[in-house]
C-alpha cells in the first residue's frame, strides 16, 4: 500500500484521481480549502479506512505524520471564472502552496507530481504546441495571475529537483472534462451543458472561432498514473489532440441534448488564446499513452453524470 497525499483532491479532476487510487488499494489524505472542491466528490471514499480529508489551505504550513511515498500538487482554480474572482487567492496557491508541498516531498523523501496547465503556452504561435515551445504569455494582464503563477510553479519544481535533489514530476494539461465537474465552475463545456439544459441561449465569448483540444476525466486520470509511475521528469503534455472550434463544440451540445437553444455571441475574454493543440508525442513515446474516448462519447457520459445529480451547484 502506499500513501499518496493530494492537494486539491476534492475538486473536478484530484477527486476523480483520488477515487481510482482508493479503488486500486493506496491510502490517500486529502488536503483542501473546499474554495473551489467539494466534499460531495469524494462521497464514496469518506468512510473509507485508507482515506483521510483535512480542511486546509495549502498555502499555510502543515505536516504530515508518518510515511508519505507520494506528493501530488492539484490545487488551483482551473476556470477563468473563478481565477479572475480569485486572483491573488491563484497567485498564492501556485506560489506559497506548491513550495508547502514540495518541502513536503523534500522532507519524506516522496516523489513529487503536479499538474501544470497548457496556460505555459498563452496565446501560441506554435500549433500544435509542444513541450520545448517557451510559449507567449502576457505577464501584466487579467488572465496573468492563472498563467504566470503556473509558469513559476514550473520554475520552481526546478529548482526543487537541480538544488535539493527532489525526485519530481510534472505534465502539462489541456482543457479535461467529465463527471464532478461543477456546473456553475465557468468551463465552456459546463457553461454550454447548463445552457442547453435550461433552453437558453448559448453565449460564445468572442467569435467562436478559436479552438480548443478536450480530454476526458478517465484518459487525463490515465495519463497521469503514468506520469506519477513511470520516473519521468517531464514536463509531458497531457491531452486530447482532437481539434475543435468553440463554435462546433456548442453545436455538437446542442444536437446532443436535443435542446433548441440559440447561439449567442458575447465579448471575448481578455488574452484568450485563440488555439490550443497538445503535440502528444512525449506522452506515446515516454508513457506509452494517448487518450481514447472521442469528444461526443465523453460529452454523453458528462450529460449523464448531471442528469443523475442535477444542475444545482454542489453544497
Amino acid at each position: 500500500m502506499k500513501h499518496y497525499v493530494v492537494s486539491g483532491g476534492a475538486g473536478f479532476l484530484g477527486s476523480n484521481l483520488v477515487l481510482r487510487l482508493i479503488e486500486e488499494g493506496n491510502k490517500v489524505t486529502v488536503l483542501d480549502d473546499l474554495s473551489c472542491g467539494k466534499k460531495r466528490n469524494l462521497k464514496e471514499v469518506l468512510d473509507s479506512k485508507n482515506f483521510k480529508f483535512i480542511k486546509h489551505n495549502i498555502q499555510k504550513p502543515f505536516s504530515i505524520r508518518g510515511k508519505v511515498d507520494y506528493v501530488l500538487n492539484m490545487a488551483c482554480p482551473a476556470s477563468p471564472p473563478m481565477y479572475f474572482n480569485m486572483m491573488q487567492h491563484t497567485m498564492e496557491t501556485c506560489s506559497m502552496g506548491a513550495r508547502n508541498m514540495l518541502e513536503l516531498a523534500r522532507k519524506k523523501g516522496a516523489r513529487f507530481f503536479h499538474t501544470s496547465t497548457s496556460e505555459v503556452y498563452g496565446d501560441p504561435l506554435e500549433h500544435p504546441q509542444k513541450e520545448t515551445y517557451f510559449g507567449n504569455v502576457d505577464p501584466y494582464c487579467k488572465r496573468s495571475c492563472y498563467d504566470e503563477a503556473k509558469r513559476y510553479v514550473e520554475a520552481l519544481i526546478y529548482i526543487y529537483r537541480h538544488e535539493y535533489g527532489v525526485d519530481t514530476s510534472l505534465i502539462r494539461i489541456f482543457n479535461t472534462y467529465g463527471p464532478r465537474m461543477r456546473i456553475d465552475d465557468g468551463r465552456v463545456i459546463t457553461n454550454f451543458i447548463a445552457q442547453t439544459k435550461a433552453g437558453k441561449n448559448i453565449t460564445l465569448h468572442g467569435t467562436g472561432k478559436q479552438t480548443r483540444s478536450f480530454c476526458f476525466v478517465d484518459d487525463q486520470v490515465e495519463g497521469i498514473l503514468k506520469m506519477i509511475e513511470s520516473g519521468e521528469e517531464g514536463p509531458i503534455n497531457i491531452g486530447n489532440p482532437n481539434e475543435f472550434t468553440i463554435k462546433e463544440l456548442a453545436n455538437i451540445l446542442i444536437d446532443l441534448t436535443g435542446s433548441k437553444s440559440k447561439i449567442k455571441h458575447t465579448k471575448g475574454y481578455p488574452s484568450d488564446p485563440k488555439k490550443r493543440k497538445p503535440n502528444i508525442t512525449k506522452a506515446k513515446k515516454l508513457l506509452g499513452w494517448s487518450p481514447k474516448v472521442q469528444l461526443k462519447e465523453g460529452l454523453k457520459k458528462t450529460i449523464a453524470w448531471f442528469d443523475e445529480i442535477g444542475y444545482e451547484p454542489l453544497k
